[in-house]
């Protein structure tokens, strides 16, 4: 019998996000940075040392292994209010598209987190609709 751990605020919310970068499989570099960059720029990720922020991710890569996203995500849920949840869901659509690359998976992930956040669709799809267009490399086209 396995036994669950449960989460700590600072988990609940980063697991989130790190669930969108593996969602498809892959950890781009462009991802990993702004996980990074993400997470130092908040609270409680900012007072934390490297190797601390390290071990958090890791566990939570193991959960993810384990669990797999929808179980990692419906660990997290109970433990983040509705303005976490939105700001976390809104990381996790700036990572799956700051490489400008969004694949079905990912966006069938996104679709099945705001189910899982109870997010509305109308909300969901302005919080989707917004991070596409901050990502959209609109010089280029």
């Amino acid at each position: 019998m396995t036994q669950v751990v449960s989460l700590s605020e600072a988990e609940a919310f980063a697991a989130i996000p790190l669930a969108a970068v593996c969602c498809d499989q892959t950890f781009a570099r462009e991802e990993a940075a702004l996980i990074r960059e993400q997470l130092m720029s908040r609270s409680p990720y900012r007072t934390m040392e490297p190797y601390a922020l390290g071990l958090l991710i890791s566990g939570l890569l193991q959960r993810l292994r384990t669990e797999a996203w929808q179980g990692l995500v419906a660990a997290a849920v109970p433990l983040l209010n509705i303005s976490q949840q939105e700001t976390a869901f809104a990381l996790a659509c700036q990572l799956i598209h700051c490489d400008r690359v969004v694949s079905a998976s990912e966006v069938e992930f996104l679709h099945g987190l705001a189910v899982a956040l109870c997010l509305s669709p109308s909300r969901s799809h302005q919080i989707m609709e917004v991070c596409a267009l901050l990502n959209r490399d609109c010089l280029a086209e």
